[in-house]
């Protein structure tokens, strides 16, 4: 793994999603709660595609001719379907097993993805298109040095897509006292002091010369599963872009 003194890794939990890496494809496993998501996740990644690059919008592959980077990309759950929609994607990932993972996996599903167990602060081959990370800033060592990071590889008319869980009475409830014990998140995944809100986010964002430009709440119901909701207090997805000059 690359090393850089401003890195943002946290070795622990490179370490715990490291051991995760031999069933992160089983959506049985224990990224079952991943492959829940994912669905959301994509649905949620288009229509902001499809509003950033309007003309691309009836395309299967609006990502066409674009360089997308998704950062803290486990095995590849998300970066697999930004390959499909069209981008020449680079994956980054703290754990070199995740990594491993993902390169075995996309061979078998015969997509080309360049992937790196290298920090974000690492990567100096140019701008990217469109920037992803999710479930990734609650779990590094330094958010605002993370987001600066993230801003740094952001092409000047690029999009930047996260999600991450909001610290709430509620999102503590879910994603810790249920989430790991009968729902599927392994025990210790989540520190529920490590979650920001989103104004929190937003304020990292804006320090980085970025603007929001658009958010949506992410729920979960027995009955419709996850679903995207105006109501943030559990999880929730930003939008940003360069702030204009």
């Amino acid at each position: 793994m690359a090393s850089n003194a401003t890195a943002t890794i946290d070795p622990k939990e490179a370490a715990h999603f490291g051991a995760m890496a031999a069933d992160w494809w089983d959506p049985n496993g224990s990224s079952a709660m991943l492959h829940k998501l994912n669905p959301v996740r994509l649905t949620y990644i288009r229509a902001a595609i499809d509003t950033h690059w309007p003309t691309n919008a009836q395309s299967f592959q609006p990502l066409a001719g674009k360089r997308a980077l998704d950062v803290g990309c486990g095995a590849g759950l998300l970066t697999e379907p930004l390959a499909r929609l069209g981008a020449t994607v680079t994956g980054l990932d703290a754990a070199p097993e995740n990594i491993a993972a993902a390169a075995a996996h996309a061979a078998t599903q015969g997509l080309t993805i360049d992937y790196r167990a290298t920090p974000v602060e690492d990567v100096t081959d140019g701008d990217y298109d469109l920037v992803t990370s999710m479930e990734v800033i609650e779990h590094v060592a330094d958010p605002a040095a993370f987001i600066a990071a993230l801003a740094a590889k952001l092409a000047p008319d690029g999009l930047m897509i996260l999600s991450t869980p909001n610290r709430t009475p509620l999102s503590r409830i879910a994603m810790i006292t249920i989430g790991e014990s009968i729902g599927g998140i392994p025990k210790g995944t989540h520190d529920w002091g490590k979650f920001l809100t989103p104004e929190e986010l937003t304020a990292l964002l804006d320090a980085a010369g970025l603007d929001v430009i658009d958010s949506s709440g992410l729920t979960f119901s027995p009955a419709t599963g996850f679903t995207l909701s105006a109501n943030k207090a559990i999880n929730y997805f930003l939008t940003a872009r360069h702030r204009p000059a």
